[in-house]
This record gives C-alpha cells, sequence and structure tokens, in this order.
C-alpha cells in the first residue's frame, strides 16, 4: 500500500466510487483494479500481469481494464476491454467472469456471450449491469443472473429509434440514473445519447446533447473543435454508476 502521491497511475481510464467514499480505478497500463480509501491510501484490490486469469487478488489478471462500476453491495464490475468480457470483484477480492471472453457479438449467459472492445460499465440499483460494448455499436444488459441481452444498438451509425433500431458509433461511457434511465457517451457520433424503458418494456433511444461542429473556447482563448478528446474528457465520469 502506497499513499496517492506517490502512485504510478500511466493511464488510468475508469473510475467508481461505493457508498463509504473508496475510490476504485481500472488501471489500464498495469492491468490492475486499485482501491483508493479516503485517506489516499492506494491498494491493489486485484490483478497483476497481463492476461486472463480469475482468482484472488493479485492471482487475477486482466487485460486493459477501461470501465469500473461499484454495487450497492459493493462488488466492484470491470469492463475487461482486450479479454472482451466483463468481470467481477468481490469485497474479499475474488474475481469471476460474468460474461463474455470471447471476441465478438451473441447474446446468452455468461461465458457464451460475446463482446467487441467493451469500454464502460454501469450497475442499477437491482444490480443488472449495462456495458458500453465499444466495437460491437451496441449497450449490453447483464442480469444478476448473468444473462446478457441486447439492450440498444445494431450496425455502427447514428439514428434514434427503439431497441435495435437505434444506432451508436464507438460508445465510449455509459450511466444509470435512479430510476433506470440510461444515458450514453457515443464517442464518435459526438452525442450523449439517452436510453429509456418505455411502456410494453421496448428501450427507446434519443439524444439529449448534440455538439457534432459546434466549438468550444479553452482557457487560453483558442478555439477547438468538439471532437472525441473533448467528448472523453468532458464525459470520462458517465462511466462511473450511481451507488444506491
Amino acid at each position: 500500500m502506497v499513499q496517492g502521491h506517490r502512485l504510478s497511475l500511466p493511464h488510468p481510464t475508469g473510475v467508481a466510487v461505493d457508498g463509504a467514499g473508496n475510490v476504485y480505478v481500472a488501471d489500464r497500463y498495469n492491468h490492475r483494479i486499485r482501491k483508493i480509501t479516503a485517506s489516499g491510501v492506494v491498494s491493489t484490490l486485484a490483478g497483476s500481469a497481463s492476461g486472463y486469469t480469475d482468482g484472488t487478488g493479485t492471482s487475477a489478471k486482466f487485460k486493459n481494464p477501461t470501465g469500473v462500476a461499484v454495487d450497492g453491495a459493493g462488488n466492484v464490475y470491470v469492463a475487461d476491454y482486450n479479454n472482451h468480457g466483463i468481470r467481477k470483484i468481490t469485497t474479499s477480492g475474488v474475481v469471476s467472469t460474468l460474461a463474455g471472453i470471447t471476441y465478438g457479438y451473441t447474446d446468452g449467459t455468461g461465458t457464451s456471450a460475446k463482446f467487441k472492445n467493451p469500454y464502460g460499465v454501469a450497475v442499477d440499483g437491482a444490480g443488472n449491469v449495462y456495458v458500453a460494448d465499444r466495437d460491437n455499436h451496441r449497450i449490453r444488459k447483464i442480469t444478476t443472473s448473468g444473462v446478457v441481452s441486447t439492450l440498444a444498438g445494431s450496425s455502427q451509425g447514428y439514428t434514434d429509434g427503439t431497441g435495435t433500431s437505434a444506432q451508436f458509433a464507438y460508445p465510449f461511457g455509459v450511466a444509470v440514473d435512479g430510476t433506470g434511465n440510461v444515458y450514453v457517451a457515443d464517442e464518435s457520433n459526438h452525442r450523449i445519447r439517452k436510453i429509456t424503458l418505455s411502456a410494453g418494456s421496448a428501450e427507446t433511444t434519443e439524444t439529449i446533447t448534440a455538439n457534432v461542429c459546434d466549438t468550444y473556447t479553452s482557457p487560453s482563448g483558442r478555439h477547438t473543435w468538439f471532437e472525441q478528446e473533448y467528448i472523453k474528457t468532458r464525459f470520462q465520469t458517465q462511466q462511473v454508476a450511481i451507488v444506491f
């Protein structure tokens, strides 16, 4: 364990906070999930070298984890980007595979489901996990029993609509509110999208922010295009789940 200011984090890409104020970090290039206490003490919750292994603590392996979320019981969910899966870490540090671990696109249960570079995760009050399945251009839902379905999205593009009639382009981050609405940072469409649960259990996607060709003024006064890196920086916290 070390104090935060002495720690090397070469490329942290996701953070989440639990009800006690502990912060969890997807330490991407170190292939680890880190925990930071309220007093700034940093430890490795799970992970070691690059690879794929379920296990406890540092015996487990990740490959470029990018997104993290934490549920009300303190379980941590990880978007294991280059392993194409979603991992779960219990409060005692036991790592298991919730879904995926094979490159592709398939709905199913547990490891029979397939993802392509999942980037962001969020968890709702009922324990359902939502995944920004980046290279499949879809938002996926995983139930507490590990059943994976497609909440919204299909091929790459831009369309508002219901379920798979909607289109995304490399969705990057997700968040979920207390009423179950899902918010998506739609990276290459330069938009923030909202998925609502309508009557009849149909998920409807709408655009709530669209700044495709807008500019903003930096502190130096220089105008800069509102592009992907600005979306990433501005809305990075969309990967953080709301803890109930």
